[in-house]
């Protein structure tokens, strides 16, 4: 999305007819089946959470329900535990959203990554005026961990933390292969990535956007998250890339201490 980083957009809450659930979590539907060696319960419960987060201003049970294609007595069920637990919460209209307590859990993933890395992402946004952001590799998908925009009033791209792309789909999962021994069928954009150290990538996770990205080294393993800059345009990115490497040098630095 593109905002002005002074201008709030005041956020519509859809009405329950106009609402329509479409429930689809790395890569596979919220109603999937889960193994017979699974809690059945807690795996509807976490994919309650995942619906959750796609959907900001809130569901009632039956959208939920209908998201999760199981019954409301049993969304009810798990609305009050994780309620219980402040991981979801309800408002006046009856509706559900997350709540702070998973901003608690949160605090948790990578801190020491995530506390060495905001104050250099923010000297590139502010020096690059563009949006630079932390991506940490989950398997074959990376996975936004940190978003950071430039303090200077201009136009810029801004987007939610916890946004999922394949490792084949955009310069952030490009370097991230690229840290990885070849494998077959590896993006051509990977590969050079692997040659030249940074990755270039353009409309591939948002719309007319420009991504750069580079790993942050780590010594006796190989590299599992990475940073980049994005913007709309005004930038030339083998000019960005310099300070994107440099940056990402700059946390595996501080990382070593």
């Amino acid at each position: 999305m593109v905002q002005h980083s002074r201008s709030q957009q005041a956020a519509r809450r859809p009405s329950p007819e106009a609402t329509t659930v479409t429930a689809r979590v790395s890569g596979r539907s919220a109603s999937a089946p889960s193994p017979a060696s699974y809690s059945q319960t807690l795996d509807r419960g976490l994919r309650a959470l995942e619906v959750l987060a796609e959907h900001p201003d809130g569901l009632s049970v039956s959208e939920l329900a209908a998201a999760l294609d199981t019954h409301r007595a049993g969304v009810y069920r798990l609305l009050g535990s994780l309620g219980d637990h402040h991981l979801v919460r309800r408002d006046d209209e009856g509706r559900f959203t997350l709540a702070p307590g998973l901003i608690e859990l949160a605090a948790g993933v990578r801190p020491r990554l995530r506390e060495v890395a905001e104050p250099v992402l923010q000297r590139l946004a502010d020096q690059l005026r563009a949006t630079a952001a932390l991506t940490i590799r989950d398997g074959d998908e990376a996975v936004v961990a940190m978003v950071v925009p430039p303090r200077e009033p201009r136009l810029h791209l801004t987007y939610r933390p916890g946004m999922r792309h394949p490792l084949t789909r955009g310069a952030p999962g490009h370097v991230l292969l690229a840290a990885m021994p070849a494998g077959p069928g590896e993006p051509p954009a990977a590969t050079k990535a692997r040659e030249q150290g940074y990755a270039v990538s353009k409309g591939q996770l948002l719309p007319g956007a420009t991504g750069v990205a580079a790993a942050i080294a780590v010594p006796e393993n190989e590299p599992d998250a990475a940073i980049s800059a994005v913007w709309v345009e005004g930038l030339d990115p083998d000019a960005v890339a310099a300070d994107v490497v440099s940056a990402a040098a700059q946390i595996a630095d501080e990382l070593r201490r």
